[in-house]
């Protein structure tokens, strides 16, 4: 018998009540330090007091009118977004996913506006996740995402990560675009070198192509800047963003400058609720945190301390731990066991974690998390690795 709720999930046997900050209560009362934060998603942690007041304070006047109207506080968020980015414009969705539909029309779209309707080709990266629609799935390409689902959406070439002569090869005068997250978060925190990031911003000046950035897990200050291209001191040409712009809020965004997004005109996309009051109040209340200067200088902070005890973790657990990777609070440890198996350990120690790719334990705090949580969040890890040591 199939179950009420689709069973496409692996879910553990853990169901919370309640929430404060980095900290979860389960249904028996135990309470767990999360690491994962909804997959970076509770960028201020949960029921943080201001998000809690923004939603409360809407709700009780207007959720919801559709895009057929002027949305007040919809253009609140918007502008914000223009002030403190490269973007000119933005285009509010409700998730990751429907933020990678729209770009990669808006790319498509741009160049049949140019007279040139053959460049409809979109280089992505061996590791890449963009979602799960049909579009995304071809867009990243691997056979575990595409699997059963074809014919897939044409048009997407995947190159190795860090292949850079590869790039340079495939950037022909087909192609509309380049799609890359500056740091995976699925293939396993990989981070993009800002040296190739700035190069690859400069190859497609030289072609034209446009630059396309996944900023869906590794944006809204997880890198301890607002958007993690800032490192490298270059500029996208279309953004894609969500998860902690909400707060745990369903919302994302697509980012662009005036030229992307010039073939976007009235009729070419639409959302019924993507931009409503309810959500953009909230989104609104985490951009006015998570744009501070303060704000982030914290997270820098914060950043370092963890990395310094994961660092020494590492040199505690080498059966178990072979590195650290990542920036800011985006963290992970390559393990050198299943990270499956660090996460239940971690269970055992009331610690939450999220496995990735390339036998990557991801590590994704809270941006509010305290240097006293980040120390006690250590001490279970090494806990839970001794587990697996002492198992063997």
């Amino acid at each position: 018998m199939i179950p009420p709720v689709l069973p496409t999930y692996n879910r553990a046997p853990l169901s919370f009540v309640s929430g404060a900050g980095s900290w979860l209560v389960a249904q028996d009362g135990g309470r767990y330090l999360d690491l994962g934060a909804g997959i970076a998603v509770n960028a201020l942690g949960h029921a943080h007091p201001d998000l809690v007041a923004a939603l409360t304070e809407q709700a009780s006047r207007l959720w919801h009118v559709s895009n057929l109207y002027r949305i007040p506080e919809q253009e609140r968020l918007a502008e914000a977004l223009v002030d403190a980015t490269f973007a000119d414009t933005v285009f509010f969705t409700n998730s990751g996913t429907e933020a990678a539909e729209l770009a990669i029309k808006m790319a498509r779209k741009f160049w049949y506006e140019q007279g040139q309707p053959e460049r409809v080709e979109i280089l992505t990266f061996e590791g890449a996740f963009h979602g799960r629609s049909t579009g995304a799935i071809a867009a990243a390409g691997s056979e575990k995402m595409v699997k059963g689902f074809g014919p897939l959406m044409p048009g997407f070439t995947q190159l190795k990560w860090g292949d850079h002569d590869a790039l340079r090869a495939a950037l022909t005068d087909r192609v509309a675009a380049v799609m890359i997250e500056p740091v995976q978060g699925e293939g396993g925190i990989r981070v993009l070198p800002d040296q190739c990031l700035r190069g690859l911003r400069q190859l497609c000046d030289e072609t034209g192509a446009l630059l396309i950035l996944d900023e869906v897990q590794c944006g809204m200050g997880r890198t301890g800047r607002l958007f993690a291209h800032e490192w490298a001191g270059v500029a996208p040409d279309i953004l894609m963003v969500a998860k902690g712009i909400g707060g745990g809020f369903p919302l994302g965004a697509v980012l662009a400058n005036e030229r992307a997004a010039s073939g976007m005109v009235a009729g070419t996309h639409g959302s019924t609720y993507g931009g409503n009051s309810l959500a953009c109040a909230v989104g609104a209340t985490v951009m006015e945190i998570v744009s501070d200067p303060a704000f982030l200088a914290a997270v820098n902070r914060k950043a370092a301390l963890m990395r310094q005890h994961l660092e020494g973790l590492v040199a505690v657990h080498p059966a178990i731990f072979e590195d650290v990777r990542g920036q800011g609070l985006m963290l992970g440890l390559k393990c050198r066991v299943a990270p499956a198996e660090m996460v239940q350990a971690g269970y055992a120690e009331h610690l939450l974690t999220v496995p990735a790719a390339d036998n990557v334990l991801r590590l994704l705090p809270a941006l509010t998390i305290s240097e006293d949580e980040i120390i006690e969040a250590t001490a279970r890890l090494d806990r839970a690795a001794t587990r697996l040591e002492g198992r063997g």
